[in-house]
């Protein structure tokens, strides 16, 4: 199927999850992703926050367990530059969060990290394909962001359903994950 297609479907059963659905799914994401990750050697983890209205996955679950556990990881999340349609990577430091046009939490302040020290990226979704390739919004705004992190940066896409066979019109300028964190399981992407 085309990406718009996908797009349609996966949006509409992401808003249609209950209040109970969401946070069992989102609540068996997190465990999942700290059971199938040795975080040893991570310092700097990217971990997108949660569009509400779009009932996308909580995030902020393994936020405060990377707080609580992890101290020494340094936990960065997206603000949006609307004039060059990039992410910036900001430190999150529990700062004061507010809502762009977009609806889209963003801390207010902080420090910003370059992409190139950025050693994973939670990324969001809606649907992905058996070959590592992701539907989200269609901004492109994590193709863009991926592309500034070494090539040894993990891309960890968080999904409330498992893959599709194929994404058709799935580009070569698409960065593809490496793996996909669901409810029931990780998902790697063969290479």
């Amino acid at each position: 199927m085309l990406k718009s297609e996908l797009r349609k479907i996966y949006l509409e059963k992401q808003k249609s999850l209950s209040d109970a659905e969401r946070s069992e799914k989102s609540r068996r994401i997190a465990e999942q992703f700290f059971a199938h990750f040795d975080l040893t050697n991570i310092r700097f983890l990217h971990v997108f926050l949660p569009i509400e209205k779009n009932r996308e996955i909580d995030t902020f679950i393994i936020i405060n367990r990377l707080r609580r556990d992890f101290p020494r990881i340094t936990t960065i999340v997206p603000r949006l530059d609307f004039e060059t349609m990039t992410l910036e990577n900001l430190k999150f430091d529990a700062a004061k969060l507010a809502v762009n046009q977009w609806h889209i939490p963003e801390p207010i302040g902080g420090e910003s990290v370059v992409g190139e020290r950025i050693d994973a990226v939670l990324a969001p979704l809606l649907c992905f394909d058996n070959g590592g390739f992701r539907v989200g919004y269609g901004k492109g705004f994590y193709d863009k962001l991926l592309k500034t992190c070494r090539a040894d940066c993990l891309k960890i896409g968080l999904s409330y359903f498992a893959s599709v066979a194929e994404i058709s019109d799935a580009q070569s300028f698409d960065i593809k994950l490496d793996f996909c964190v669901m409810p029931e399981e990780v998902f790697t992407v063969k290479t």
